[in-house]
């Protein structure tokens, strides 16, 4: 079992405005099966990442434009399903009008990839159907645009709200153990326990 990540580039656009950005792709498995999590920008970088492997699912944290706009072409070419929290659909729909997600996320759910558990954590805020991924035999959280080295995800855009993003880290992702490491959607790794303690200050800016 190993953790890939592929960095992509593309736009991200919502509200009118367009911005140019860097995406953490990461691909959880072994040699012959890969979950994939955030399929951003760029199907041919990341179907080259993932190789011969089957891919067991497209994993959205969460349907912003530059987290699932590579996805429906990473579908048609692996056959995986794109699997989205369904309180994100107006966005999903902002991205693809015409494909649909193969399945939901949901709080509590339990994925299995080269035989390990990636449970689902429903994790508001950024988005309303943002999730995060907890898999606990490697320690990781995966936490897409809700947890960032040095604070929580933005929220100053529609369908975002800045206290449910505070209470889904407090109440969610604060209490996971403190050696825990942060993948996030956007930039460097950080862990639980380095966060953490920030809290209070985060909520003082407002941001």
């Amino acid at each position: 079992m190993r953790i890939e990540k592929v960095v992509t580039s593309g736009t991200f656009s919502l509200d009118g405005g367009t911005w140019e950005v860097d995406n953490n792709v990461w691909l959880l498995g072994d040699d012959d099966e890969v979950m994939v999590v955030d399929a951003a920008h760029d199907a041919d970088a990341i179907a080259a990442a993932v190789g011969d492997r089957r891919v067991t699912a497209i994993v959205c944290t969460h349907a912003h434009n530059d987290h699932v706009n590579a996805a429906p072409a990473l579908a048609a070419r692996t056959g995986a399903p794109i699997l989205v929290h369904p309180d994100d659909e107006v966005l999903w729909n902002m991205a693809h009008a015409e494909a649909k997600p193969d399945g939901p996320l949901a709080d509590g759910q339990t994925l299995r990839v080269a035989g390990v558990d990636v449970r689902v954590l429903h994790t508001p805020g950024h988005a309303p159907g943002a999730v995060c991924l907890h898999v606990p035999e490697l320690g990781v959280v995966f936490t897409g645009d809700t947890l960032f080295q040095g604070g929580p995800g933005a929220t100053g855009r529609s369908h975002s709200d800045f206290p449910t993003i505070i209470s889904s880290i407090r109440e969610v992702l604060l209490p996971l153990p403190p050696e825990t490491v942060v993948h996030t959607g956007h930039g460097a790794d950080t862990t639980i326990g380095a966060e953490a303690p920030h809290l209070d200050d985060w909520i003082r800016r407002g941001h």
